[in-house]
């Protein structure tokens, strides 16, 4: 693996290169309540073989004001040395999950300074439709050496999403579904009101993707941030209901080329139930339903 890593790879890709050493696999998926999935059991019926289970449910910063914050550094590398993750590996994200956590995972490590991250392209989905090789059961694992991570970058906290209501420096992007963002009733995924950040634009996470869960093209992606009015010249930072499908929306842009990007951490559980931010309900103007 002389060129340099991708970001995204096959599940041809993963195949031919599942036993190279210093390949980590990594199993990312997380569930939203309602779903009432537990990642810990469906990993030990099936997952790919010689992957790990990547807990994203423990790796939330307890001492953090921001819900569902993202790890502190030392957390982070905590986790992956149990899971012997050396600090050199390349690490290859899968999920099963509707919210796509695997990006979440990505931006997770790649914020904190793990250089080689992709994310298998169509996740566990697509690796059980063509047939590839599963395993069960959950291995002893020796552990690693703990990487030197960092804080990570690229991260919004709520004071700079107020500072950006004036300036306007930052475009914000919302991940959620279009009823969420401009809806008037009760969020049925997080509960609190529907709503959105004033002036957000809405890219819908789901509308990133084939029919076979396989992350579209970079020319489609981009179209789809162009027809939500993004100006992708400037600098984006994506928010959503608790800062997991944003990651989906900074994964496609990091596809199609764009880097000046930011997660809004705490997103809508945040700034939805802060009664001092400022909320937009209803639809803007050019909308005429959600």
């Amino acid at each position: 693996m002389n060129e340099p890593f991708p970001s995204l790879v096959s599940s041809e890709w993963l195949a031919a290169h599942l036993s190279d050493p210093g390949v980590a696999v990594l199993d990312a998926s997380r569930h939203l309540p309602a779903a009432s999935r537990d990642p810990q059991a469906e990993f030990a019926a099936a997952h790919i073989p010689g992957a790990r289970l990547f807990d994203l449910a423990a790796l939330v910063d307890e001492t953090s004001a921001t819900p569902q914050a993202l790890p502190r550094p030392d957390q982070l590398a905590a986790h992956l040395a149990e899971l012997g993750v050396a600090p050199d590996s390349a690490i290859i994200l899968y999920d099963d999950s509707a919210v796509r956590t695997s990006a979440r995972a990505w931006f997770m490590l790649t914020a904190s300074g793990w250089d080689k991250v992709a994310i298998l392209d169509g996740g566990l989905a697509k690796w059980r439709a063509e047939g590839r090789p599963l395993e069960s059961g959950t291995a002893e694992i020796a552990p690693s050496q703990p990487a030197a991570l960092v804080p990570a970058k690229h991260v919004r906290r709520k004071a700079d999403m107020l500072a950006d209501l004036t300036s306007g420096a930052e475009q914000v992007v919302d991940a959620r579904s279009a009823d969420r963002v401009y809806g008037t009733g009760t969020d049925p995924v997080h509960g609190g009101p529907m709503g959105r950040i004033p002036g957000s634009l809405n890219v819908p996470y789901a509308g990133l993707f084939n029919a076979d869960g396989t992350y579209k093209t970079p020319a489609a992606l981009g179209a789809a941030f162009a027809e939500a009015g993004v100006d992708l010249s400037r600098p984006v930072t994506t928010t959503c209901g608790s800062g997991v499908t944003a990651g989906v929306l900074l994964f496609a842009l990091h596809l199609i080329g764009k880097h000046d990007t930011a997660l809004y951490d705490g997103s809508w559980s945040e700034w939805g139930a802060d009664p001092d931010t400022p909320k937009a309900q209803g639809p803007d103007q050019g909308q005429s339903g959600a």
